[in-house]
């Protein structure tokens, strides 16, 4: 391997790894809020009890989080540093905004949230969780913003070779950004649908607090069953956004290698890879390629092999097929398993409908299963962009191999990347840890009743006396 491969594999290690939290905390803080409200609403005492349990498990989140998030901005300028040289007047501004206002007005919140119970009015914190869910979507809103530059650079002028920033209003109104972030907090809110359908699953199958569990697995189904269905369109939606301005990372997402008018989509298929260009199409469902990259019914798909010949005529020699097989299986996890994750949302729907809910057993123990799926869904989607994107670092600016700091040795990126990987690997298993320590854990009393308890406990001493 080069120092360019471990300098990519080390950054796709943190990334990802970080990315497994943040679905979490954006979508528990939602739930949690949402939880919160309808206590403030009605006062019912389990509502409370629940909304202290996830907060607990959001909590953990954020906590582990935070500590994966830190190190990628370490790596822009340790191993990436010609890449933060040359975009950094635009790549810079989305990321200091993320670190200036949404970080801070997330911790804030939260620490007001976590020691404000019984000290503030009921008003004020329940603003306080809001504002927490308002700061880690506005978070993932800026660091999106600089993302989908990378994807498609726009409002920016060239300056002695460098682009620098001249319309902030333009990368905020980028069509890439703005159905990606669309995707991704709908990603988020399914994500924490799914942690606390788990959650109230297996609590409900174990036969705890059947009364209070049965209050979050239908606020979870509810949330869950929008939440899925709105993002299987979005996704549709980004795929004709990115087909229109990355139409070879598309074209790599069906393995398509000439060009074809109407297109089909392959539910399987063997072979097309990079060094293979005669694929084995299983199952071809025609015209559904030209519906997904085009919203066209007869929708034209260029191929990689004349997309390969233009970029090098327009770019330099060079190969800009990005790796064939993560593009066409990352789409297809994260595709299959966003059906089945929307087929289990219907059922329990429909279980609801029925009240059968919470009797069937069948379902609790797949809705316990299903919190699994999340993640790969995730992960794929998060390679289906990222991979999809090379050899660009920056699309049709910079290559990815001039992006690397010319200073960074190869014994240097081995030592981090071991250390990272040991690093993160611990923070997994400490996280796994504890969310499956704390979400099997009986509900305990609320704050205020427990202040009650304390307080009654205090005056039989002098009561006595």
């Amino acid at each position: 391997m080069s120092s360019l491969d471990l300098a990519r594999f080390q950054f796709a290690w943190t990334s990802v790894n970080h990315f497994f939290f943040v679905p979490v905390t954006i979508g528990l803080a939602f739930l949690t809020a949402l939880l919160q409200t309808s206590w403030h609403k009605n006062k019912n005492p389990d509502l409370l009890r629940l909304t202290r349990f996830f907060g607990t498990l959001l909590l953990i989140s954020v906590a582990v989080g935070v500590v994966t998030g830190l190190v990628q901005e370490f790596e822009f300028g340790m191993n990436w540093g010609a890449y933060s040289r040359l975009v950094g007047n635009v790549f810079g501004a989305p990321l200091a905004m993320e670190g200036l206002a949404a970080f801070f007005l997330e911790s804030t919140f939260l620490g007001l949230w976590i020691f404000g119970w019984d000290k503030l009015s009921r008003g004020v914190h329940l603003a306080c969780i809001w504002l927490v869910a308002a700061g880690s979507m506005l978070s993932a809103a800026f660091i999106l913003a600089a993302n989908s530059w990378m994807q498609h650079p726009v409002g920016y002028k060239m300056v002695n070779g460098k682009p620098q920033l001249d319309n902030i209003a333009a990368v905020f109104t980028n069509p890439v950004f703005l159905w990606g972030y669309t995707k991704v907090v709908l990603v988020s809110v399914t994500t924490g649908s799914l942690v606390m359908l788990a959650v109230s699953a297996w609590q409900l199958r174990k036969g705890k607090d059947r009364g209070a569990f049965g209050h979050s697995l239908r606020l979870s189904l509810i949330v869950l069953a929008p939440a899925i269905t709105l993002t299987l369109f979005v996704g549709d939606m980004l795929g004709v956004v990115e087909g229109t301005y990355q139409p070879m990372k598309i074209a790599a997402a069906e393995a398509q290698w000439t060009t074809c008018q109407p297109c089909s989509f392959s539910l399987f298929q063997i072979g097309g890879g990079n060094n293979d260009h005669t694929p084995t199409q299983i199952i071809e469902i025609p015209h559904l390629l030209s519906l997904l990259a085009t919203n066209s019914w007869n929708g034209k798909v260029v191929g990689m092999t004349p997309l390969q010949n233009q970029y090098a005529a327009k770019y330099g020699p060079g190969n800009y097929v990005p790796n064939v097989f993560i593009q066409y299986w990352g789409m297809r996890v994260m595709a299959y398993l966003g059906g089945l994750v929307f087929l289990l949302a219907l059922w329990g729907l429909w279980l609801l409908w029925r009240k059968r809910l919470e009797a069937s057993r069948l379902f609790l123990w797949l809705a316990t299963w299903a919190v699994v799926t999340p993640f790969l869904m995730n992960t794929a989607g998060w390679f289906l962009t990222e991979s999809g994107r090379q050899p660009w670092i920056v699309q049709g600016i910079m290559l990815t191999k001039n992006g690397i700091s010319p200073s960074v040795s190869f014994t240097d990126l081995v030592i981090s990347l071991v250390v990272f990987i040991l690093i993160y690997i611990a923070l997994a298993l400490l996280f796994l840890v504890f969310m499956l320590r704390y979400s099997r854990r009986e509900l305990g009393p609320g704050p205020s009743a427990a202040a009650a308890a304390s307080d009654q406990a205090a005056r039989v001493p002098s009561m006595l006396y």
